[in-house]
């Protein structure tokens, strides 16, 4: 992921969102510095994320995004994952794809 994103940059992202029910998908991905990535870059982070390389991030892989970034992260609760999933699933399969 440090190819792609700087090591600093994740640090501070992951150690903002460490506390239960913190997390805010939104400022997360601003802090680790997506949001100034090219859509080429985030489709690699993507493809990190999505661990059993099925083309698709599911409920269960976001569940452990924040460790895809370092493996100091914490794993989300369920309601911050079905939040998450909610706001990148915008066709109701349950799952989220790379566009």
């Amino acid at each position: 992921m440090t190819d792609l994103l700087s090591a600093e940059d994740i640090k501070k992202a992951v150690g903002a969102f460490s506390a239960a029910e913190s997390f805010n998908y939104k400022k997360f991905f601003e802090m680790v510095g997506l949001k100034k990535k090219s859509p080429e870059d985030v489709k690699k982070v993507f493809h990190i994320l999505d661990k059993d390389q099925s083309g698709f991030i599911e409920e269960e892989e976001l569940k452990f995004v924040l460790k895809g970034f370092t493996p100091e992260g914490r794993d989300l609760s369920d309601k911050e994952t079905k939040a998450l999933l909610a706001a990148g699933d915008k066709d109701g399969d349950g799952k989220i794809g790379a566009d």
